[in-house]
């Protein structure tokens, strides 16, 4: 790549010349920095626990009665007093229990445990093989970590790495030692972290190549730790290892902040996270103070940055806006725990994150994945499916005193208990269920829901995200969700994987691969398959109308992408939900010059049964509870007495597609599309007809066809 294409993608979106210069100088002092960490790799691997000069004078025996001892810092209730949470967990949740302890055992044997959206993976039965890839095998070298190619394209997949090297398997382990007190498990703690340090020295290697992934194995071993604390094997040896491979976690993650004036992300604030829980939890390090008031300052900071004015996380991510919701609430909750007031406006900015995901949370409890999802948790207690959101809810409800957050026949969530204790579960469950929410609209981030009761749709009117200069978007402009009668029909294929599969990743997230308008086979952003993490802005979504009734909704949106062809096409879609006749009618408008080729998606859920009837309507079935979807195209008015240039209206056919509901993880699905080639300005009509398992089809049918017949004239 030249030095033009470099400074292009690096420089996209809107940077002022002032803001180019401060980067250009932080980036030529990271430099210097690097050099000098490169050259003193071996004395950063040696080098003991910076402590403090009062505990530095201690014996290690009396170091080790401290930390047994002290009151202060406090981490959370359920980690904390572990036999008061072992009784709760076992008399709140029998069922999770067995399978806890079952999982741990099957840890601490066979080293064996599920792997994102892999499944169960098997990482060495006598010592576990750290730096090697559980997909390709491929054992990552340990360069100096800048050093390291994180995309090879063969098979091998650097998320998957980090995320076996985030340890959360040993939360597993702690808890499951609160249950039992079996020092097997402490044992295996012991000797798996002795493993990891010996294969993974200071900065060298995948494991310290991104100073995210170093924060978030931090925080989880200061879960674990507090958990084994007063385990008979923690000695004072191994409090003094421990405590070493703390301080030079915090110092890694100081050294290599991934902060920049340009833009910062999710790594930033998961980089001043981890450094503010080490500098709460263990001010017996020298450094403890300055870590904890720089991290939290900074990750203040980022919310005011990172958190659009309607809650929503500016990468444009549904994933990203769960990893900082955890975030954010898991280290505001521990800085209260701790007496370290936080301004009420940060609380509040909190709270408006936790509203946006139970609008957009679809009836059936799950989350729509618009934009990039790798799965990541935050201190994984439970280990959860991609679009899992709702037991961040529950912790939000409990927080806030929020009945609206407290999601109809959802029991509490294991996350209650040890995150707040059982006060937390006691607060949560005297709370009444709230209602489903109806129509919303985000305007900041571009999420528009139009539903009622059982029905939802999503408009998805969402830039590239960050300032428009993208990473964790997906080409979806103007694209659609659809759930109805407890299914989810219409769905976002999600992200599948990273850097494993380079084509893969180009796929999903491409338009062909999202619920809306394709012409010309391009891509509404422009996007590579050798930049798996950049993507233009050229799309731009624009919302022009949104009117919310009580009888119906109506919003008018439109994007640019296409706009970059030879001959300039505009796309505008209008979606209207007609409340009383429980459907929805979808009209995309192409306006421009010349003749292209248009493809109109409807992106269907995995597991369902779908076919073109006799009709020419798409039905899309739920064989288990009998729930059905009609999507019907409509010739407009103004054109039915004209023929298209094949001479018959437009007719469906059914691409075959994948869907991903977690990394790694992928399900043939199913698009319904509909072909036209056409000179412009043209326009497609589409009722999309939800008909529950006990309702008469022929009377639903005829309803919402003649109610689209009559709003198509009127408008």
């Amino acid at each position: 790549m030249n030095i033009y294409s470099k400074a292009k993608r690096v420089l996209r979106g809107d940077v002022s010349a002032r803001t180019a210069a401060l980067e250009a100088m932080r980036r030529l002092r990271v430099l210097r920095a690097r050099r000098r960490e490169r050259a003193e790799l071996a004395e950063l691997n040696q080098q003991p626990a910076r402590l403090r000069e009062e505990f530095n004078r201690i014996p290690a025996a009396d170091l080790l009665a401290h930390f047994r001892s002290r009151i202060q810092p406090k981490f959370f209730p359920g980690f904390q007093d572990g036999a008061l949470t072992a009784r709760a967990q076992r008399q709140i949740f029998p069922d999770e229990t067995v399978r806890l302890l079952s999982r741990a055992n099957h840890i601490a044997e066979e080293h064996c445990w599920p792997l994102l959206g892999f499944g169960e993976k098997c990482f060495g039965r006598e010592e576990i093989r750290w730096n090697r890839d559980p997909l390709s095998t491929f054992d990552w070298p340990l360069d100096y970590h800048p050093d390291v190619n994180l995309m090879r394209n063969d098979g091998s997949d650097a998320r998957v790495v980090w995320e076996l090297n985030r340890l959360s398997h040993l939360i597993i382990l702690g808890r499951a030692y609160a249950i039992s007190n079996d020092e097997k498990l402490s044992g295996q703690f012991w000797q798996q972290i002795a493993s990891w340090r010996a294969q993974n020295p200071v900065a060298r290697g995948v494991n310290w190549n991104c100073a995210m992934e170093v924060a978030l194995r931090a925080m989880n071993l200061l879960a674990a730790f507090t958990l084994f604390l007063r385990s008979p094997q923690m000695n004072e040896v191994a409090l003094k290892d421990l405590l070493k491979l703390f301080d030079q976690h915090g110092a890694h993650i100081q050294r290599n902040l991934e902060f920049s004036h340009i833009a910062t992300s999710n790594h930033y604030l998961a980089d001043v996270a981890g450094l503010l829980w080490i500098g709460l939890m263990l001010p017996e390090l020298a450094a403890a103070e300055g870590w904890r008031e720089f991290g939290l300052r900074e990750l203040l900071q980022e919310m005011d940055k990172q958190v659009l004015a309607d809650g929503a996380d500016y990468e444009a991510s549904t994933g990203y806006h769960r990893l900082k919701l955890e975030l954010f609430l898991y280290s505001l909750v521990l800085c209260h725990i701790n007496g370290i007031d936080i301004a009420e406006k940060y609380w509040t900015n909190l709270r408006v994150m936790v509203e946006y995901v139970r609008a957009y949370l679809r009836p059936d409890g799950r989350a729509p994945l618009i934009g990039d999802s790798d799965s990541g948790q935050v201190l994984p207690i439970v280990r959860r499916r991609a679009d899992d959101h709702a037991y961040v809810l529950a912790l939000g409800a409990a927080v806030f005193q929020e009945p609206g957050f407290k999601v109809r026949d959802s029991g509490a969530p294991e996350e209650l208990l040890w995150i707040l204790g059982t006060q937390g579960v006691r607060d949560y469950e005297t709370l009444p269920a709230g209602g489903i929410p109806s129509s919303q609209a985000f305007s900041k981030v571009g999420t528009y829901i139009l539903g009622k009761d059982d029905l939802y749709l999503l408009l998805n009117a969402s830039d590239s995200g960050v300032s428009g200069r993208g990473s964790h978007g997906h080409n979806d402009a103007l694209s659609v969700e659809v759930s109805a009668c407890g299914t989810a029909f219409i769905v976002d294929p999600g992200s599948f994987v990273y850097t494993a599969d380079l084509s893969e990743r180009h796929l999903f997230r491409s338009t062909a691969y999202h619920s809306t308008v394709q012409v010309d086979g391009a891509e509404q952003n422009s996007i590579e398959e050798a930049a798996p993490f950049v993507i233009g802005n050229e799309a731009r979504p624009r919302v022009i109308s949104w009117k919310p009734g009580a009888a119906a909704d109506l919003v008018v949106a439109e994007h640019y992408g296409y706009q970059r062809l030879s001959q300039l096409v505009t796309h505008r879609r209008t979606v209207r939900f007609n409340k009383a006749d429980r459907f929805w009618l979808i009209e995309d408008e192409l306006t421009g010059e010349g003749t292209h080729e248009c493809a109109f998606r409807f992106h269907i859920a995995p597991g369902l049964t779908t076919r073109i009837r006799r009709d020419g309507i798409v039905e899309v079935c739920d064989k288990i509870n009998g729930a059905r979807l009609l999507i019907a195209y409509q010739k407009p008015d103004h054109q039915r007495e004209q023929s298209i240039p094949n001479g018959t209206d437009l007719e469906a056919k059914l691409e075959p597609l994948f869907s991903s509901n977690d990394y790694g993880a992928k399900e043939p699905s199913i698009s319904a599309c509909w072909n036209a080639r056409t000179a412009l300005p043209y326009s497609a009509h589409f009722a999309i007809i939800p008909v529950c398992a006990k309702e008469n089809e022929r009377e639903r049918l005829g309803s919402a066809i003649d109610s689209a017949d009559l709003e198509m004239k009127q408008n």
